[in-house]
């Protein structure tokens, strides 16, 4: 499960001499592979016990991390690994104890698990109806001089800055443009045309998020949450059956009743 930016990660390994017993190495050191192609790397590390290596890293960045274990010397290995790290404000549209609430779980046991169904939810509520958790997106806009630029992410809700990309460019001042918050295409109050490349920065999402998005995100963490009862699949006449019933184009991850909560939110054919 994805660690949260800032927390600490418990990494370690092992090591066995040629009869698979656990014993020391020569000399241990682990590298950290960071997101941006940084590394940092710890040696020697002692052992904790015989055989056992362990080592705490404070997270700093957000991504994938790889981890590197590599013994010398005598009883010399390597063992690879990663984990992620969120990043630091991870859209959700749920929170963690409306999830909870809703599976009835009040044990903290399956806390990570919940989370990482959430954002997932999250995605793929998203991307049937565009962003719903604000955030700040930005964005290179190729066209030279064209009546309007369509903004790729809606709905909008304010666009900071259009400026441009190469020096010597033309940039334009927000408030002489006009901002279809809906379908994202922006263009001169005076008429004019937008000369690129230009790179927009805008941000996206519903600063209120509509009752039926939060539902739908509820019965689909209820329906996804059931793969953890094993390989058994609902019968017909039970009480799960409708919420199950798969979703012709979806699979089984979307029931139809949260597609049809979803549905006056849908993006229109050929909106992102």
């Amino acid at each position: 499960m994805p660690f949260d930016l800032g927390a600490v990660v418990p990494l370690g390994t092992t090591v066995r001499d040629s009869a698979g017993a656990l014993a020391n190495a020569g000399a241990m050191a682990v590298s950290i592979g960071l997101p941006d192609g940084t590394t940092t790397t710890v040696s020697p590390v002692t052992p904790t016990s015989t055989g056992v290596y362990a080592y705490d890293y404070a997270t700093v960045q957000a991504g994938r991390h790889t981890v590197r274990w590599v013994a010398t010397g005598l009883n010399a290995g390597a063992y690879t690994d990663s984990f992620d790290v969120r990043e630091s404000a991870p859209p959700g549209i749920l929170s963690l104890a409306d999830a909870k609430k809703h599976l009835n779980k009040t044990t903290t046991t399956d806390d990570d698990e919940i989370r990482s169904w959430v954002e997932s939810i999250t995605a793929g509520i998203e991307g049937l109806c565009g962003p719903v958790i604000v955030r700040t997106v930005t964005e290179r806009h190729d066209g030279r001089r064209v009546p309007v630029i369509c903004l790729r992410q809606t709905p909008v809700l304010t666009v900071a800055s259009v400026v441009a990309v190469l020096a010597g460019g033309t940039s334009y001042t927000v408030a002489d443009l006009d901002v279809d918050t809906g379908t994202g295409v922006v263009q001169r109050k005076d008429g004019g045309t937008l000369t690129g490349p230009l790179r927009v920065t805008y941000s996206v999402g519903r600063r209120i998020v509509p009752a039926a998005i939060t539902s739908a995100a509820r019965i689909i963490l209820q329906h996804l949450w059931r793969t953890q009862q094993g390989t058994s699949r609902p019968v017909r006449g039970a009480s799960d059956y409708d919420v199950s019933e798969q979703v012709p184009g979806f699979g089984y991850a979307i029931p139809n009743r949260a597609l049809q909560l979803l549905e006056p939110y849908r993006l229109p054919p050929g909106v992102a």
